[in-house]
């Protein structure tokens, strides 16, 4: 997604104009159940979560024009709420999201899912269905694991018609889906 981001941003027709004015991705980490957990802002908001690793994807920017930059303080807010979360003392998240590397399909079927309260969890059909595109359950699972901002956008409480807990690109794949649910209160 970071990468994403940059690529696009050395591209552009301005790069030239950018080069003086390089763009800074802020991160931070904490350190969750689940392991370590990375996460970095843009001037638009969260664009990257990532946990269950010893070194997020995003590090892999030093070809591009983005500059990563750990910053404590730029990352608070975001790091302030996943803790929270964490802890058991928060479900919702209230921060700024970055979706802009994003297709509109994958834009619209995240934020159906942020809608998806804490302890309840929909099925692939019913996000599709939210969206009034019932036929779309597939594409959903796939904008679903293209999710830059897991945890912050629940991707976890989104499973299979059957009950059963469906796919997870984030952290430990389905342990830490099933970890999240629990932790949420849900029956898995």
């Amino acid at each position: 997604m970071i990468e994403k981001m940059a690529a696009r941003l050395a591209q552009s027709k301005s790069a030239k104009r950018v080069q003086t004015a390089t763009a800074v991705i802020c991160w931070g980490e904490i350190t969750t159940p689940l392991g370590p957990l990375f996460a970095a802002v843009s001037d638009h908001g969260v664009c990257a979560v990532e946990f269950g690793r010893r070194k997020p994807k995003f590090f892999t920017l030093a070809k591009t024009l983005a500059r990563l930059k750990k910053d404590a303080r730029a990352i608070a807010p975001v790091m302030a709420q996943l803790r929270e979360y964490f802890a058991g003392q928060r479900s919702h998240f209230n921060l700024a999201v970055d979706l802009s590397e994003l297709t509109p399909f994958q834009r619209e079927v995240l934020a159906v899912t942020r809608q998806i309260p804490a302890g309840q969890a929909w099925s692939y059909q019913r996000v599709a269905q939210e969206m009034g595109r019932p036929k779309s359950s597939r594409p959903v699972g796939q904008a679903l694991g293209r999710n830059p901002i897991p945890v912050v956008i629940p991707c976890h409480r989104v499973i299979a018609s059957d009950g059963s807990l469906g796919g997870y690109s984030g952290g430990s794949g389905l342990r830490a889906k099933r970890w999240l649910l629990q932790h949420e209160g849900a029956p898995w």
